[in-house]
């Protein structure tokens, strides 16, 4: 994978224990335009890009 520290971001974490807190948000917000988390998407299979973008909501990656 192209950025594997973002398989296990810790403030990914706290968006998937709890999606609304400020740390949380901050995460989804911050993967809209973050260089690292476009290049661990696209060295991702199709199939688990997909995942991910249905988990994260991210139309982009549908």
């Amino acid at each position: 994978m192209a950025d594997i520290k973002c398989a296990s971001c810790p403030l990914r974490a706290k968006y998937d224990n709890n999606p609304k807190s400020f740390l949380g948000r901050f995460w989804r917000w911050h993967i809209n335009f973050c260089p690292g988390w476009k290049s661990f998407m696209n060295s991702l299979p199709e199939s688990e890009r997909k995942e991910y973008a249905k988990k994260y909501q991210i139309k982009k990656y549908l």
